[in-house]
């Protein structure tokens, strides 16, 4: 299902629509858009585990719901050890929780694969960004955040492989 990706979940209505969070004066684009994917990244597996019977399904999201969770947390730090604000966390995992609950075309494994694959590429392409940024502007942690990017960029890479498994064991009809 075309619609039904990250960006839909958070950062297309979050960025497009200016859901009117308050950012800091150092605010930073990079944290913005992970910090919301990341976020509904959780929200999403955490509806997959209640929702989805299949256990790779399962298997898939816990580790994500794990993997984002630890990946959020040290998010977090970087960006009040810079000053940076964070988006508001009730706000997204809101958005998330209602553009989730909007599926009826398709069933909730293939929407959730296809979704993860999706998210994931999406993520890939801005962490590789950040990662390639060069930059002495270390007053808003540039330094700090381009390190946590390439950090992550091998987990993310590795989930997307496995998100494409994943969509490829629950194929549309």
């Amino acid at each position: 299902m075309d619609g039904f990706n990250l960006r839909h979940l958070a950062l297309a209505v979050a960025l497009s629509t200016g859901m009117g969070t308050a950012f800091a004066a150092t605010s930073n684009d990079f944290v913005d858009d992970a910090a919301e994917g990341g976020i509904a990244e959780v929200e999403t597996s955490k509806l997959a585990l209640e929702k989805s019977s299949s256990a790779d399904v399962k298997a898939f999201a816990n580790m994500m719901v794990t993997d984002h969770s630890k990946a959020n947390e040290e998010l977090a730090a970087l960006a009040k050890k810079h000053d940076i604000e964070m988006p508001d966390t009730t706000t997204v995992v809101k958005q998330a929780k209602e553009k989730i609950l909007d599926l009826r075309d398709e069933s909730f494994d293939r929407a959730y694969a296809n979704n993860q694959v999706k998210a994931h590429e999406e993520t890939i392409e801005r962490f590789k960004k950040q990662a390639n940024t060069v930059t002495d502007d270390e007053t808003k942690g540039a330094t700090d955040l381009t390190a946590f990017a390439k950090k992550m960029l091998p987990t993310l890479e590795k989930h997307l492989d496995m998100a494409k498994k994943l969509q490829a064991a629950h194929p549309d009809k």
